[in-house]
């Protein structure tokens, strides 16, 4: 049983942890509400008061219907598609025996430490070759596999029972329907995992955009925060504001899908 000191350090440690994830996110929302000039000339945790008139502005300064359009869509087809190939890759380097399955598998995780922008120039090549620079197949095709939803679904079956399956096989079920019918069904909290992952991170993706676009209206979120930096000048008051426009959609789906998210962290080998 702990001593009330232990108890009472252990609060201490969670209030200091909670205070440096959430002072960022209350100077965001107070920026947001002050007045534009006096933001611009100092950082304050003090609201000067209420100024909503910077989230209208903010809203009017860029395209943000269109930007969120395209963020949306890059998010959630890239998401889809790294579900199913890890899904698909997944099974496979679990359940299925062949020639070679360990050395692959590692060929895969090692992907992991090769950061995309190594890729990026062989990728815009490619890209340039099939015409597809500035449209959605460039925001969307270079990311529809990935190494770590790979991982995260071969440990996830890994921890399921094999005699679900035997007794699937028994009833005259074929391999693609007990993945169908049997193991996609159990991996929610593993499907729900993978998409918080990828959505976040692609929705947050600055970079893709920044190189495979060239005009207004394939710009994302992320490029529409560019119109409140200037080279000489930042405009923090309606910056904040647009960045808690961005950033609602991602904070919403991590509370909705939190307690999913952390039983597949558990479950599939990553805690």
């Amino acid at each position: 049983m702990e001593t009330p000191r232990k108890t009472y350090l252990h609060y201490a440690l969670a209030i200091l942890v909670t205070l440096i994830f959430v002072l960022p996110l209350l100077a965001m929302l107070v920026t947001s509400l002050r007045d534009p000039a006096k933001a611009a000339a100092g950082f304050s945790l003090l609201p000067d008061g209420l100024h909503w008139q910077n989230y209208v502005e903010a809203w009017r300064a860029t395209n943000f219907p269109r930007q969120f359009i395209n963020s949306l869509i890059m998010a959630l087809t890239v998401t889809a598609g790294q579900i199913f190939t890890s899904l698909l890759a997944g099974y496979a380097f679990a359940r299925m025996e062949f020639f070679g399955k360990k050395v692959l598998f590692l060929v895969v995780l090692s992907t992991l430490i090769i950061p995309f922008q190594i890729l990026v120039i062989p990728v815009f090549i490619i890209l340039v070759k099939l015409a597809w620079i500035n449209t959605y197949w460039a925001l969307i095709v270079p990311s529809l596999a990935n190494a770590f939803g790979i991982f995260l679904f071969t440990q996830f079956f890994k921890t399921i029972p094999y005699e679900l399956e035997e007794a699937a096989y028994i009833d005259g079920a074929s391999r693609w329907t007990v993945l169908w019918k049997i193991m996609v069904p159990l991996s929610k909290s593993a499907i729900t995992t993978l998409f918080l992952f990828t959505f976040i991170a692609e929705w947050n993706d600055l970079f893709k955009p920044l190189v495979f676009t060239s005009t207004k209206d394939m710009r994302t979120v992320q490029l529409g925060l560019t119109v409140f930096q200037e080279q000489f000048k930042v405009d923090y008051a309606l910056l904040m504001a647009a960045v808690v426009f961005v950033t609602v959609p991602s904070v919403l789906l991590f509370f909705l899908g939190q307690k999913q998210f952390v039983k597949g962290i558990a479950t599939s080998g990553l805690k």
